[in-house]
């Protein structure tokens, strides 16, 4: 009876380390990566490493000037905010870049066009709670900002008048050129436009990669 109970007992663990072993065997054929997927797990780590190697962002900055910037990670636009004088508040909206032009180059010498990069800016101008503001709708390009739209808003930003205004190109120059300098005496000038180019080529290399890496993970999980 013992010789049968121990003959018993080493088949059942004998068993018990053959199911072991091929549930094991099972699971880790479950989890292995087919080629396609360890491919493009490849491509994406190795476009990973080179962005990092061939152009580093650096953490994005949290003021310029006066300006306090608030970058929105994941989003395609950033918020500046400042105070003005006693009561006025400035707040910029800009995009990422979003159009660009082609211009002929500079030099005489050099025959071809240039690309200029393009990023849509809204300014709101405003004093106290409940105000009408100033909207300007700009473009800002790498070393210039453009006013394109001057509007009156209400706090709740619906039109004030339903007249929205001219086009401020098609006015005297003196009155455009006034509102650059009533912009520029408040920090919105061409300065401000060449760190938004510089800010939002950095924010968008920290965002490919980001993307990137969301890719890797949802392929390796």
């Amino acid at each position: 009876m013992a010789a049968f109970l121990g003959a018993s007992r080493r088949s059942l663990v004998n068993s018990s380390k053959h199911i072991y072993q091929f549930t094991r065997s099972q699971a880790s054929q479950a989890i292995q990566k087919s080629p396609f997927q360890s491919n493009i797990l490849r491509i994406l780590r190795n476009e990973i490493e080179y962005q990092l190697d061939y152009a580093p962002p650096h953490p994005p900055v949290t003021k310029f000037n006066t300006f306090m910037v608030e970058d929105r990670p994941g989003e395609q636009w950033i918020t500046l905010r400042r105070k003005f004088g006693k009561d006025e508040h400035i707040k910029i909206e800009a995009t990422m870049i979003d159009g660009a032009i082609t211009v002929p180059k500079a030099s005489d010498e050099n025959l071809g066009e240039d690309v200029r990069l393009h990023i849509s800016v809204l300014v709101d101008i405003w004093k106290g709670e409940g105000s009408e503001f100033l909207e300007f709708v700009c473009s800002s390009w790498p070393n210039s900002l453009e006013i394109q739209k001057v509007y009156v808003l209400r706090s709740d930003g619906s039109r004030a008048q339903p007249y929205m205004g001219p086009n401020v190109k098609d006015l005297n120059s003196g009155f455009l050129d006034g509102l650059n300098e009533f912009l520029k005496a408040r920090g919105i000038n061409d300065e401000l436009s060449s760190f938004l180019h510089e800010f939002m080529m950095n924010k968008d290399r920290t965002e490919a990669i980001g993307w990137l890496r969301k890719i890797q993970s949802f392929i390796e999980n």
